[in-house]
């Protein structure tokens, strides 16, 4: 009911990153850590229960570490920022430069995209660091404008930060990258084929991925029988600028969209990406990065599978630098 105010429409009327709250496993205490003094409910209730809060100050390094930025905190201020990103008045007045959340198909259906948290070193920074992000597409359009980045670690938690592509350069966004993907007849052919066989193909979330100077897109595809059994990572599709390849790991998706080579051909099963007569063998050193990051990422989905988020997050911090090493010896050599 604030003057000027804009309801959200989850019919939440108020929100503040005031409190942490951390339950203990062993006893089953709960202890409310303030995380922002500045915030007047959180203030009224210390006034009402002195002994309420703890100082954030006072939470141990080895919590403090896994705080997160929350992600339905993120997407209000996300879809807020949609409009109030506009400076100049009559831009605004206009709604003349309108953004809008992207759109993936994830199984066989469209659907906005979710914000996903990633281990990346941010332009500028010296070390990678945990955020949560999400880009952005301008209304009715397709291509990426901008990406919003909500800051995890040490004295940065809490903070938004806002990367703006350049309006004169054409940035795909995720709906047309996998419009892209349904375009490539060897890889629409290979999805249409396992989806006559009695089982579900199922297109797994996008993650668009800025690496340096460009932008890296991964999306997994699982194979799903009807009786119910449980999905099967098949394929890994992997876009980069006007490239795009579906292999079957995603080491080998890393050798083919940065060496412009096919993977080595596996025993069970045929490449799907058909080989574009290259002049240069694929060199020891990019193959043995690539391998490299299919390990961490092997490694990071069982640190997953075991609840173990310490090592998840030291897993994805490595492929992210091995990514980055690939990125730079690919250009090198081209």
């Amino acid at each position: 009911m604030y003057p000027y105010s804009q309801p959200n429409s989850g019919g939440i009327n108020y929100i503040r990153n005031s409190v942490k709250i951390v339950t203990s496993a062993y006893d089953g205490s709960i202890t409310f850590y303030l995380i922002d003094p500045e915030d007047a409910v959180a203030n009224t209730y210390a006034d009402i229960f002195p002994d309420l809060f703890t100082p954030i100050e006072a939470m141990p390094e080895s919590l403090r570490a896994h705080l997160r930025y929350p992600q339905d905190l993120f997407q209000i201020q996300f879809a807020v920022y949609q409009t109030y990103h506009m400076q100049d008045a009559r831009v605004f007045y206009n709604k003349e430069d309108l953004w809008t959340i992207p759109v993936e198909t994830y199984a066989d259906a469209e659907r906005v995209m979710e914000p996903y948290y990633i281990i990346m070193r941010l332009p500028g920074e010296a070390r990678e660091e945990f955020v949560l992000m999400l880009p952005y597409t301008p209304t009715q359009k397709d291509n990426m404008i901008t990406w919003l980045a909500g800051r995890s670690d040490g004295d940065e938690y809490g903070k938004l930060i806002a990367y703006n592509f350049p309006k004169d350069k054409l940035i795909y966004g995720p709906r047309q990258i996998e419009a892209r993907i349904d375009q490539d007849p060897t890889i629409s052919s290979q999805l249409t084929l396992w989806g006559q066989k009695g089982s579900q193909v199922i297109r797994g979330n996008m993650l668009v991925i800025p690496i340096e100077k460009s932008i890296l897109y991964v999306e997994p595809v699982y194979l799903k029988a009807e009786r119910g059994q449980l999905p099967e990572l098949k394929r890994v599709i992997v876009a980069s600028g006007d490239h795009i390849v579906m292999e079957q790991t995603l080491a080998q998706s890393l050798i083919s969209i940065y060496a412009g080579l096919p993977a080595e051909e596996p025993t069970e099963e045929p490449v799907l990406t058909p080989a574009p007569s290259p002049e240069l063998p694929v060199s020891s050193e990019i193959a043995e990065l690539a391998e490299l990051a299919q390990e961490h990422y092997t490694k990071a989905q069982e640190y997953l599978r075991a609840g173990d988020w310490t090592g998840w997050g030291e897993e994805l911090d490595k492929m992210e630098e091995t990514l980055k090493q690939l990125a730079e010896l690919s250009s090198s050599q081209q």
